[in-house]
Order: structure tokens, then sequence, then C-alpha cells
């Protein structure tokens, strides 16, 4: 045997020991886990926590590295969740919504600082979809104090939405810019203004804007018949149907319909300065208040907890921020009601990522062991978002005192 031809066969023989590597995803502590690994993970934790069906993304350095789909997305018939699957994420729609915002500060065409009133052209009362619930509100000298930034950044004094208030009207609780209390009243507000000014309605500037733009072909604020075929239903914590996924008007405290990987584009983007310039994104990321309260919700509850300090709990503009992690710091956004629980963060330094999106009020109860688990995120403060599995279970038992998120 020649030497050239017998090193050729020596070097095949000894590579073809060596097993092909698999491919893995990078945790925040610079450790790995297989992607099957991690898949093997999310099915066993969503199986055991009967979440009917549910979408993992992970981004390591911007970028996608692992996407998978679980479950069903319809049970009647039996359908698989898929990866194109279009399923609601409910209030993450506010922080795409606020990047969107922010694109419209970049061109001049809406004022962060400049008051909601100065920024209609009629008294908000006089306005149809206002008629009946701002009249007591323009009456409050505060109500002229409200910009679109603390609109954005939960702090204008809005309660979460007017129907929760016992005459169905909106009011200011606290003076505006002093204190975070989450509002979709806010963020549904800032639409109706930008709306007012553009002539155009929402989905269509959003469509156009963020969606087209970046191929987020199974995103929506609005349904579309293109979703019809693959479209997640939702269901309740005993995997009992609760209703199609179908929204007929734009919201933008939580319309959106979306897949993980549309939302990694997004965020892919978001980090490449596709949609907003750095400048813009730094703003976004920087606090605009701190927070220290024990839970998110309910909204006006100013009761106390050292978890929101230990982890520096702060809002930005449309994110909600960590900025004391081991890590680095962190923006994430959480969404859940009437059959969907959604989450993602990502920390900013490494721009890794997770994206969780479920069709089920049991999804949450994943969200933790899924989080450490895969990403080795340690840092999301479970207890202010109601991540805790002990805290979920008791809120759900009969006479309990617990909210509802």
């Amino acid at each position: 045997m020649k030497p050239a031809y017998f090193a050729l066969v020596l070097i095949f023989a000894l590579t073809a020991r060596i097993p092909a590597q698999q491919p893995h995803i990078r945790r925040l502590d610079g450790t790995h886990i297989t992607t099957a690994k991690a898949e093997d993970l999310a099915r066993r934790t969503l199986a055991e926590n009967h979440v009917t069906g549910a979408q993992i993304a992970v981004l390591n350095n911007g970028h996608l590295v692992w996407a998978e789909s679980f479950g069903l997305r319809t049970v009647d018939p039996k359908q698989p969740m898929q990866n194109t699957t279009t399923t609601w994420c409910a209030s993450i729609t506010k922080s795409v919504f606020a990047t969107y915002v922010m694109q419209l500060s970049e061109r001049g065409e809406l004022p962060l600082d400049e008051p909601i009133p100065l920024l209609l052209p009629e008294p908000l009362y006089t306005y149809e979809p206002y008629r009946d619930t701002a009249s007591e509100l323009v009456r409050d000298p505060r109500w002229a104090t409200i910009t679109p930034r603390m609109l954005l950044s939960h702090t204008s004094g809005l309660a979460n939405f007017a129907s929760g208030e016992p005459d169905k009207k909106m009011h200011l609780h606290f003076t505006p810019g002093t204190r975070y209390s989450y509002s979709g009243e806010g963020m549904n507000l800032l639409q109706f203004v930008i709306e007012q000014r553009l002539h155009k309605p929402l989905d269509e500037l959003m469509q156009q804007a963020i969606f087209t733009p970046l191929h987020m072909d199974h995103t929506g604020l609005i349904f579309r018949e293109s979703f019809a075929s693959d479209i997640a239903d939702r269901f309740d914590e005993n995997e009992k149907f609760i209703s199609q996924t179908r929204r007929d008007r734009a919201r933008a405290a939580g319309s959106m319909t979306t897949s993980a990987t549309d939302l990694a584009s997004f965020l892919t983007a978001l980090f490449d300065n596709r949609i907003v310039q750095p400048a813009t994104l730094n703003r976004m990321l920087t606090p605009a208040i701190t927070i220290n309260t024990e839970h998110q919700f309910p909204t006006l509850d100013e009761a106390k907890d050292a978890e929101a300090k230990s982890v520096g709990l702060a809002y930005g503009v449309g994110w909600g921020l960590l900025t004391r992690t081991p890590y680095g710091p962190a923006f994430f956004k959480e969404g859940g009601s009437d059959g969907t629980q959604d989450y993602l963060i990502c920390f900013e330094r490494t721009r890794d990522c997770m994206i969780l999106l479920t069709n089920s009020d049991n999804g949450e109860l994943a969200f933790r062991p899924l989080l450490e688990g895969i990403l080795g995120d340690t840092a999301t403060p479970w207890n202010w978002e109601g991540y805790n599995r002990e805290a979920i279970i008791a809120s759900r038992e009969p006479h309990s005192n617990g909210s509802v998120r």
C-alpha cells in the first residue's frame, strides 16, 4: 500500500469514529445544550403541565439557532402546532407597537414628549370611541401632562382598562410619570392618536413598516385569510376549547398574532439596526421608571418586594428591563389571557433570546423550567411575573384571592 493512500485510509478511519457535532444552544453561562436535549426537555415539560400547544425559538448572537413546535394547534380535528402556525401573542403586541412608534419618532412624525391633548385636533371626549369614557379624564388637570413616552412606559396613571373601573370610565390614579402601572388602555389611546394623525388604520401602518419588510408572513394585527389553514385555537387550564384565534379589530394593547420564528426575525432585525437606529434602540432600553412592586398584576397594587430590586427591574419605552443580572442587562415582554400564555426575553450583551408562545392557559406553568433548562435564564423575576408554579396553582383554587393574568 502506498504511503499517501495509507494516510488517507487512516484519516478516514479516525474521522469516521468521531460523531458529527450535534446542533446546540449556548446558554447564558456559556455552557451548551444540544437541540435534541432541548427538544426532549420541552416535550416533557409541556406534557407534564398540560400545555395544549407551544412554539419555542432561541437566538444566540442575535440569530435563530433553534425553533421547534409541540402539541396541537387544534384539537377537533387534531392538527399539530407548526413553526408556521400563527398564534395569538397577546400583550407582546405592545412591544412591537412601541418599536413602530419609535420609527415614527425617528421620522419626526410623532413627538414622544408632546402632551397627548396637543397631538389631537379635537378634545378626546368628542371622538366617538371616547365619548362615554373620557369625560372625567379630560377634567383632570393632570391629563394635560400625559405624553406618548408615558403611555409606552406605563407611567400615565391610567388603569389597565377603563372597562375595569367601577364606572367604566378613564381615570388617573397617580401623577403621570411618577410610578409604574401597566396600562393597555394607554397603548390603545396612543394607537388612536397615531391613526388620527396619519389617517390610516394601525394594522396597515405596521404591515407596511415592519411585517412586510421583514417577511413576517405569519404576523398581523388582524386576521387575514392566508392565516386560516394554519392558525392556533385557544384552550383553558383543563385543555378545553375556548375560542378560535381571530382578531378583526387592531388593538395596540394585544391583537397581534404571530409565530415564534417571525418574532425571532423581528428581534434579529432589531439587533441588526434594520428597524430603528442604534441610538433609538438605546433610548427604548434605557429605564424610564424603576419598579419595586411585588407583582405586576393587579396593576395598581403598591406592595413592595426585594425581588424587583435584586434584578434592577425597570421599564423603558415599550419593554420591561432587567438592569442587574449576572448576564448583563435584558429586555422582556410577556402576554397572557383567554387561552394564551407567551413570553420573550433577550440579553443585550450576548444577544441571546428565548421566545415562548402557547395556546393554553397552562403555558405559564412551563415557563420557568424551560427558560432555566434551555437558556439558563435565572434572572426573570418569577414572582413579579406570576410564573411560580405554587402561586399559579393557588390562584386557581376555589375562593382564591389570586388574580388572573
